[in-house]
């Protein structure tokens, strides 16, 4: 009778040692399906944490529709639109960190929710947005300048989700900051890029699954109720935590807050249709990237990973197969870690360095047996030459001599 069990039948995709990706040389594909297809003509949005940056404009290039409905001024050359962080995303947002901040930024663009916090004083006297603290270069120069954009910035929000077709949302941190007094919540602490931090108003906090999940569904809620049929794609950034409020290291910080993330995503993905979520997490973070996918930092993640997250993305949503581009794992340059190359470096200049010393030792150990044997050859000379009446002086230069020899033997053993 053959032996049966669970596991016995079930595809490679399931079995760590099956995976083609143990090779070095061979890319990673964790995709194993998806809800819906992207073309090409479809109007994709998309908002979120920094590496969602990095998603838009991997978007554009290959040839997708990035949909961007803030736009600058015609008169804005396109180096001096990027500076004002145009086309950074969809909308002029910024980075959306957490859920929290979605829901709120839908909340706003619908005058559904005003927070009494609107405006903040920069550097030099400047305001500044506190849901957009970093938006405007140097802060803008009047509170209506800053109204008047911020009105722009929401009716371009408004026309997102009425438009789109697709949105990817990549979720960043659990930790926040928020206004006690109407639970607004900022993407930065006060008094990093603009106000003043006052612990009577302003109080941490890090969201838990439970929040993370209801605030995306009720987002999921809002939009197809303006828009029904709208696909989503959740991921989740690989990028670490820069800081961490709480009282431990910023990677076990990084680490909880990545797997909040990653159970909301799925919890949220599982109970909605045409909602999938995207593994640029496990692309960028497993251990079949081998360290190849952040920069020397070990935070910032290489073009070329993003480039790879991309490539699968495009396969299994839009059909086009692109080739691998992860470099082959060879040396620390291959790696793309100064440091790793520094630490190859100073082990090699260590080992030559241990070789020299080795080669001075020996040297200098030869030089002793040398000069000692040179030594036992003069007393040999000096007795030859000695008067057969100085007996006991030949006695006393025996006894050197014989401690010589064995000097010389104890020597010659120590060497081999």
């Amino acid at each position: 009778m053959t032996a049966k069990h669970p596991y016995i039948g079930l595809p490679d995709y399931q079995f760590w040692k099956h995976e083609p990706a143990v090779d070095p040389d061979l890319p990673m594909d964790p995709v194993v399906d998806v809800s819906f297809s992207i073309t090409t003509d479809e109007p994709v949005v998309t908002a979120g944490s920094c590496f969602a940056q990095h998603v838009a404009r991997a978007l554009a290039r290959a040839g997708f529709n990035f949909h961007v409905t803030e736009k600058a001024h015609e008169a804005l050359i396109p180096k001096a639109a990027r500076l004002n962080n145009y086309t950074m995303f969809s909308a002029r947002y910024g980075n959306i960190y957490t859920a929290r901040q979605l829901k709120q930024l839908l909340q706003r663009a619908y005058r559904e929710y005003v927070p009494t916090e609107s405006v903040w004083i920069g550097k030099m006297g400047s305001f500044v947005d506190p849901f957009r603290p970093q938006i405007q270069p140097g802060g803008f120069i009047s509170t209506a300048e800053l109204e008047r954009d911020r009105d722009i910035h929401l009716a371009a929000v408004r026309r997102a989700v009425e438009s789109l077709s697709v949105f990817v949302f990549t979720l960043g941190l659990t930790e926040a900051w928020i206004d006690q007094r109407d639970g607004a919540v900022f993407p930065l602490a006060p008094g990093v890029a603009g106000g003043v931090y006052d612990e009577e108003i302003f109080a941490f906090k890090n969201f838990t699954v439970a929040e993370i999940v209801a605030d995306m569904q009720w987002s999921l809620d809002f939009i197809r109720a303006r828009n029904p049929n709208s696909k989503f794609i959740l991921t989740v950034s690989p990028v670490p935590l820069n800081a961490t409020y709480l009282n431990r290291h910023v990677f076990v910080s990084t680490t909880l807050s990545k797997s909040i993330l990653r159970v909301a995503a799925e919890e949220v993905t599982q109970n909605n249709d045409r909602c999938d979520y995207f593994p640029s997490y496990e692309i960028i973070t497993s251990p079949f990237a081998r360290g190849r996918s952040y920069a020397p930092d070990c935070r910032e993640v290489r073009p070329i990973a993003v480039a790879e997250v991309m490539r699968v993305f495009m396969k299994h949503y839009a059909g086009i197969e692109v080739p691998a581009r992860m470099p082959k794992l060879k040396t620390a340059q291959d790696v793309g870690d100064r440091k790793s190359n520094d630490s190859a470096r100073d082990t090699r200049v260590k080992s030559d360095q241990r070789r020299k010393q080795k080669t001075a030792n020996s040297r200098s150990r030869g030089d002793v047996k040398e000069a000692t044997e040179a030594t036992a050859r003069k007393a040999k000379n000096r007795r030859a030459k000695a008067p057969a009446d100085s007996s006991e002086r030949l006695d006393q230069r025996q006894k050197v001599d014989n401690l010589m020899e064995v000097l010389c033997d104890e020597e010659a053993i120590s060497n081999k």
